[in-house]
């Protein structure tokens, strides 16, 4: 174990490290987010007999976890790209660029748990531009036959939709966090900057601290 934790403290592979457990927080927050809400729709709106439900809830909880464990890899892997490429410096456009094209590559595919994200993200991205209170925060049916049914979104459109989405919305988190949403400001910690730091094999992929 003692070369592995040498390896796990080497500022060298610091960078690297962090892309792993990245995915890592990714994919185990989407677990903890989606599956009670799955369960929940399951049990109050959902179809078929259970053999059938249970199947749309692993499908339902197992896309929204690989697809954050899958943007948290594109994200950090492309901001440690721009920030080799200028030499070793960060800016501040390599956030929104490195969301923009994890956005599009992951989330641009519109299904209903991709939508569900992306709106959620564009309506913290928004309200992002209100402005700012003096003072911190203290201290959640079936259609009629013959009724009007929703339509999906312009596919296209969609894909440029969350694209834009993820990359100001990591763009915020980055550079005007006091302006993002304190749930996802808390989720987003936990993902992309947790991810920083690990003491050993265990803070590396068992447990988050």
């Amino acid at each position: 174990m003692s070369g592995i934790d040498a390896i796990l403290s080497n500022p060298a592979y610091h960078d690297y490290l962090a892309i792993l457990k990245g995915a890592r927080n990714g994919f185990v927050y989407g677990v903890k987010v989606r599956f009670p809400h799955a369960l929940i729709m399951a049990i109050l709106f959902g179809r078929g007999d259970w053999q059938s439900r249970l199947r749309t809830i692993f499908r339902a909880t197992k896309q929204h976890a690989t697809n954050l464990a899958k943007f948290v890899t594109v994200y950090k892997s492309l901001l440690l790209l721009q920030k080799k490429v200028n030499g070793g410096k960060e800016r501040s456009s390599d956030s929104f660029i490195a969301g923009l094209v994890g956005g599009y590559v992951v989330f641009g595919e519109r299904n209903a748990v991709n939508e569900q994200i992306v709106l959620y993200i564009c309506s913290r991205v928004v309200a992002s531009f209100l402005s700012r209170a003096k003072t911190g925060y203290s201290s959640g049916a079936g259609a009629q036959p013959g009724a009007v049914r929703p339509l999906p979104p312009n596919a296209t459109q969609f894909s440029l939709f969350a694209a834009l989405s993820w990359g100001a919305v990591m763009w915020l988190f980055n550079h005007r966090g006091e302006s993002v949403q304190p749930g996802l400001f808390n989720s987003m910690t936990y993902i992309y900057r947790d991810s920083e730091h690990w003491n050993n094999l265990r803070t590396l992929l068992w447990h988050n601290k």
